[in-house]
């Protein structure tokens, strides 16, 4: 009798799903031209893979996006008829239980939400999935293409476990097994794409996996900020953040004045300000894989330089980003007494980090990498902006940032603020080292992101 009814459980099981399998199997021929990408994230927070999702709708293909909705992203990718983002639901860590429990409560489902969600949706010729997180995501992709015959691109950004590694430490056994998880799936991908050479060499060499490099490349929209449009930004900026408002009226009750520019009233046109602060940019995700109080400890530097009488400008510093140690790092912050220093943590509009990054003087990168083979986007995108680069150095930097090139590679606070007092020595004189360096970026006329896809991903696409 049990085994009657557990037969019939398995049948009531099974059959919709064969059925569901063959409907799928079935529309694949008519679907040739349509992608899913998955993001176990933030769409958001995830530009490379919605520059993915826009290369693919503008080569012709129709794009599914799966993934949180927690950010807005792009406008041009809101806008594009060819794409449709399907949202998943987040599972927050539960509040009781040992972690080891919590973690894998949320695994399993993450798993059925993620199974369920694509085999919803149109079939498709390829999953795109980004790693990390790949767990379970690569197997549940996997598992979705076997079915449905399509083929699984696994993109490495960088590796799961080591980043939980940074939290529970290189020999926790949820960091074991999830090394042993990537490794094991990853090899079941059709094509496998990675953001450095030197993850190519050790995908290869260590975890036998042969994959494309694919590096990041700005998108058309980083580009230097007109001045115009730059006034308009910190005009909208200075309505929330004290840092972008005027430290002193103007003569005229008409001009339009921020801390860094001035509209006049009369003509429109827009005019630096005479001694203004230099802007600093840094973007960060607030997590263990970023050293913030390095850049706290150069600015406090910076400051006592300033109060001994060097000839330096004030500065104001913007750090932009969401992430766990953000409250942490605030509270520092504002223990601070900085009297030529204004530090500033906001959260920009998708629309607006451009236009900011566009605008500043300098950018600081402080990710140091988990597994030291991926490269911070960020750079990617303040070179973009034209934008010379303080960044931490770590293992394969050197494939980004060309040190004295494009920018000046930092091992500490100490090297960080006496490149600082270099850069911003003849500060805001155009013969100046920061000048220079922003003289190379705008030569050197950077590919950006969709050139680059359309001559390294598009054709493995049509080859397969």
């Amino acid at each position: 009798m049990a085994a009657s009814w557990v037969a019939e459980l398995a049948l009531s099981i099974l059959l919709p799903l064969l059925l569901l399998v063959t409907w799928k199997r079935w529309q694949r021929g008519r679907t040739a031209r349509h992608v899913v990408v998955v993001v176990l994230g933030d769409v958001g927070r995830s530009p490379r893979m919605q520059y993915h999702a826009l290369s693919l709708a503008k080569r012709g293909f129709s794009v599914t996006l799966l993934g949180f909705c927690n950010s807005k992203p792009h406008d041009e990718l809101l806008h594009s008829d060819r794409i449709q983002i399907v949202p998943l639901t987040e599972l927050q860590r539960l509040a009781v239980g040992p972690h080891i429990v919590q973690y894998g409560v949320k695994v399993v489902f993450q798993a059925v939400h993620l199974l369920w969600k694509l085999m919803c949706v149109e079939s498709a010729a390829y999953i795109f999935l980004q790693n990390p997180p790949g767990l379970p995501a690569i197997a549940v992709c996997w598992f979705v293409c076997c079915l449905c015959g399509s083929k699984l691109v696994i993109d490495w950004h960088n590796y799961g476990y080591s980043i939980m590694g940074l939290v529970h430490g290189p020999r926790h056994c949820l960091v074991l097994l999830a090394k042993w998880y990537e490794k094991l799936c990853g090899r079941l991908a059709h094509l496998n794409l990675c953001v450095t050479n030197e993850m190519r060499e050790d995908l290869a060499e260590n975890w036998g996996i042969k994959a494309v490099t694919v590096y990041d490349k700005p998108a058309s929209f980083f580009k230097e900020t007109p001045l115009d449009a730059q006034h308009r930004l910190f005009m909208k900026l200075s309505h929330t953040y004290s840092v972008f408002r005027a430290r002193s009226e103007p003569l005229d009750p008409a001009t339009e004045r921020s801390a860094f520019t001035e509209q006049d009233a009369r003509s429109g046109s827009v005019t630096r300000l005479c001694g203004r602060p230099a802007l600093l940019v840094s973007s960060t995700s607030w997590t263990e894989d970023e050293d913030f109080s390095i850049l706290l400890a150069a600015l406090e530097k910076f400051e006592q330089r300033i109060l001994k009488g060097e000839s330096l400008p004030p500065l104001v510093c913007v750090i932009t980003g969401k992430g766990p140690l953000k409250e942490y790092y605030s509270r520092l912050i504002g223990q601070k007494r900085f009297q030529h220093i204004q530090v500033c943590t906001p959260w920009l509009e998708a629309e607006d980090y451009p236009l900011l990054l566009g605008s500043a003087d300098l950018g600081v990168c402080l990710h140091k990498s988990s597994s030291g083979l991926d490269l911070p986007m960020k750079v990617v995108d303040m070179f973009g902006c034209c934008l010379p680069v303080c960044a931490l150095n770590f293992r394969c930097l050197h494939e980004l940032v060309k040190h004295e090139d494009n920018g000046l590679v930092f091992e500490d606070s100490e090297e960080l603020a006496a490149q600082l007092q270099t850069l911003f020595s003849k500060f805001p004189d155009s013969g100046g080292k920061l000048h220079q360096f922003r003289k190379t970026l705008r030569e050197s006329e950077l590919l950006r992101w969709d050139e680059s896809w359309k001559q390294t991903v598009l054709p493995l696409l049509m080859d397969t």
